[in-house]
């Protein structure tokens, strides 16, 4: 008889520590993570930390620290312990030692010797004769008291119930018996997640389509065992503009990347649970607590979800532009040089709030606001025409521009003000367009293309560095 499973929902986030988390492990862990909220259930962390030769420890904190800065919080893991610890697999030998010992007595696995140069000879012969790579079983039978540990796997159709893919069938007679331990201390994958799911009393496993042909060998272990099978759900691939699968070693695929170039947690949180799931209205924004609330694991598409970065940049725009000037300026101290330090505080704000409605991610600031820290600009000189401007053109408007924000006192020098002289000096400067002074002096205080305008330039200067701006400009159209 199967040994029951507990009547809580508990779920489960299983990273291996070979590397920084996937955005798409990000996702995994985020439906996880609203499938056991919405259902008052647990959601659990666990390292599966049981390729001895990739996992490394500096990864644990990383994946920790990443989710934890997505908003995602767990009720059981390596950090908070738990009453179905211990949460790294490297730390349950025994355990798995134990269940290992269980199949061996019972002739439901044995130790196999085969060298891996015999092993690779009869995988060539056998594609050679068209067939499908599989151990043949020749250990099967021999009694060896050494070597590593398969599974025993019979022909047979083995059918089970998926929560996104309805009922999947696979095929065993193809697969042949599997290596499910090294030896009695070193376990694998098929086998420990297995033990796992049944130690910490798993009730269902919502994890990617990768694992989808993981699942009838997990099925058969967990039958050999006499332990229960969880319900499945296996999300579907994330996979490039190209179509092609999200690689984990490939690309800018690890959360840490987004984060460290200015994503915003609940930009990301909104982006990736879209990547698969459609909540069926034209609402796209969510906020995390909205998500425990309208999510559901049956309105997960099967197909492939494409990673749309123009998207992310949207919605990330999206929740900067929601963000007060004081919060976003916050966010956007560490993509600022050393040199915003020596500035007012107040005069910060401002130079935040004038690329505010422009920023797609916290790291394009440092682009758009390295010129107001710079010590002189650089450009070409053919920037600072308005059109057919020449020459003379741009001196007699820079000329102008100078002569008549001299005048103007400190104590007045403000956005406000400077429009009230500037617009009307455009205006009789070129009566068809004011771009003719307006554009040359904008390009004089910023030296680019595209910037805040001459007014919140000026403010945010000040009298002095705006002046000298101006006479810069002035001087490098002739020298230029």
């Amino acid at each position: 008889m199967k040994k029951n499973k507990s009547e809580k929902i508990r779920v489960r986030f299983a990273p291996s520590p070979t590397g920084a988390l996937h955005i798409g492990g990000a996702r995994s862990a985020l439906f996880n993570y609203l499938f056991a909220k919405q259902n008052n259930g647990e959601f659990i962390l666990r390292i599966e930390d049981t390729d001895r030769e990739r996992s490394e420890l500096k990864w644990v904190p990383e994946i920790i620290d990443e989710l934890k800065w997505l908003g995602i919080e767990w009720n059981e893991g390596p950090d908070i312990g738990g009453p179905f610890g211990p949460y790294k697999q490297s730390q349950k030998t025994d355990v798995y030692k134990k269940y290992l010992e269980i199949l061996l007595l019972e002739k439901k696995a044995y130790y196999c010797n085969c060298s891996a140069e015999e092993l690779e000879a009869k995988r060539q012969d056998q594609q050679s004769r068209g067939l499908a790579p599989k151990y043949d079983g020749k250990c099967r039978d021999k009694n060896h008291t050494e070597g590593v540990i398969r599974f025993i796997i019979h022909a047979q159709k083995i059918k089970f119930h998926d929560l996104i893919r309805k009922d999947v069938e696979f095929d065993m007679g193809l697969l042949g018996d599997v290596v499910i331990a090294k030896n009695l201390e070193q376990a694998l994958y098929h086998f420990v997640v297995v033990v796992d799911d049944f130690e910490m009393q798993i009730s269902h496993v919502i994890r990617a389509e990768e694992h989808l042909s993981n699942t009838p060998r997990q099925i058969l272990l967990q039958e050999a065992l006499g332990f229960y099978t969880p319900i499945y759900a296996h999300l579907p691939l994330m996979l490039n503009a190209d179509r092609s699968k999200m690689a984990k070693r490939s690309g800018d695929v690890a959360l840490s990347d987004y984060h460290m170039k200015g994503y915003l947690p609940e930009a990301i949180v909104n982006f990736i649970v879209l990547l698969g799931w459609n909540p069926g209205t034209e609402k796209e924004i969510f906020s995390l607590a909205e998500l425990v609330k309208e999510f559901s694991l049956e309105k997960v598409q099967k197909s492939g979800a494409v990673f749309n970065t123009q998207r992310l940049d949207f919605i990330n725009g999206l929740y900067i532009r929601e963000k007060s000037v004081e919060a976003l300026t916050k966010l956007c101290l560490p993509y600022l040089p050393e040199a915003a330090g020596e500035w007012p505080e107040k005069t910060v704000h401002k130079i935040i709030a004038s690329c505010q409605s422009r920023l797609k991610k916290l790291s394009d600031i440092t682009d758009m606001t390295e010129f107001f820290f710079a010590e002189k600009l650089s450009f070409d000189k053919k920037m600072l025409a308005w059109k057919e401007m020449g020459d003379l053109d741009i001196r007699e408007a820079l000329l102008l521009c100078d002569t008549s924000l001299k005048e103007l006192g400190a104590s007045k020098w403000n956005a406000e003000e400077l429009e009230k002289i500037l617009v009307p000096l455009a205006e009789k400067f070129n009566t068809k367009n004011k771009g003719y002074l307006l554009w040359p002096l904008r390009v004089a205080l910023s030296g680019r293309e595209a910037s805040a305008g001459p007014f919140e330039l000026a403010d945010i200067l000040g009298k002095e560095k705006t002046l000298q701006r101006i006479q810069d400009a002035i001087h490098y159209g002739k020298t230029k």
